[in-house]
């Protein structure tokens, strides 16, 4: 005879007590195994229980698996260095940022998505490694499913190989394409130092200051922004503030809060779009890369 169905489910509770995750499905699935195969009646009931808290526990599960590689977007931009293992892409995001990075000459040194910012053209953004894809990751091999979820959240790709072996991007591109994902690109062949970088591909070397600072530029115009200096009436001080174009006044105005976005009647101008120094326009003037602007108010 079992003991009594209220009895079994407190048990049952107890043995769950500090469980998550594999080790609380592993536990569900042999109380189920022990439970009477009662259809009725209050032992069904308490399967059907035991049952719910097993699909609970697998959702659960898969959840935070896929949250544990999400990023969380800093900055005005973006950008995801993708390559294949061992493309030097973790040395490369090194020496664009201050983030410390495992690296070594062996794939799969970086396992997991590693964010960065980084200040380039006085404005922050948020640099993503994507650990080295391989064949078939968009059929989720390699767990490719899930890098290829967080690639598809950047604004723009830095595709990275080695300089010596630019073949080793035909199956990053067959992936990128399988998954669908389309945006704007920087090609970059690493570690010039050791080899040439081939036509078209921008060369980079962590040893040459030159070449990362080519590609902080090029990152900069694949972002696709336009930087505008903001400063208050009569103060020389100007803080850069990064808009998509085309960009108007009254979008510089709103960008620094929404409050000024509404009060703001127009702007002093100082740079390529002002006609001469100082010159006073309407909310919709369109601003360029490199103005300086000083809001104006009602």
């Amino acid at each position: 005879m079992p003991m009594p169905h209220r009895t079994y489910k407190q048990v049952i509770q107890r043995r769950l007590a500090g469980k998550a995750g594999a080790e609380k499905t592993k536990e569900l699935r042999a109380v189920l195994a022990e439970l009477p195969g009662y259809r009725n009646g209050p032992y069904a009931d308490l399967r059907k229980w035991v049952e719910g808290q097993l699909v609970e526990s697998r959702v659960r599960t898969k959840v935070v698996h896929r949250d544990s590689i999400a990023v969380r977007r800093e900055g005005a931009a973006q950008i995801m260095l993708v390559g294949p293992p061992n493309a030097g892409k973790s040395s490369l995001l090194q020496a664009l940022s201050s983030v410390q990075i495992k690296t070594g000459d062996y794939a799969f040194t970086t396992t997991r998505p590693v964010p960065a910012t980084t200040r380039i053209h006085d404005v922050l953004v948020q640099l993503v490694e994507i650990p080295g894809l391989i064949e078939g990751a968009h059929e989720d091999r390699g767990g490719g499913k899930a890098l290829l979820g967080v690639l598809r959240g950047g604004d723009a790709i830095v595709l990275c190989h080695d300089a010596a072996h630019p073949e080793s991007l035909d199956t990053i591109r067959a992936e990128l394409a399988g998954a669908g994902i389309e945006k704007p690109t920087l090609v970059v062949a690493t570690k010039t130092d050791e080899a040439p970088a081939p036509a078209g591909s921008l060369g980079v070397s962590v040893l040459d200051d030159e070449s990362l600072d080519r590609l902080r530029d090029a990152i900069w115009a694949l972002t696709g922004l336009v930087r505008v200096w903001v400063r208050k009436p009569g103060e020389d001080d100007a803080e850069a503030v990064p808009l998509h174009p085309p960009a108007t006044v009254a979008d510089v105005a709103h960008a620094i809060h929404h409050e000024l976005g509404r009060s703001c009647v127009g702007a002093r101008v100082w740079g390529a779009s002002a006609r001469f120094e100082a010159q006073r326009v309407g909310r919709t003037h369109v601003v360029v890369d490199g103005d300086v602007v000083e809001v104006l108010t009602r």
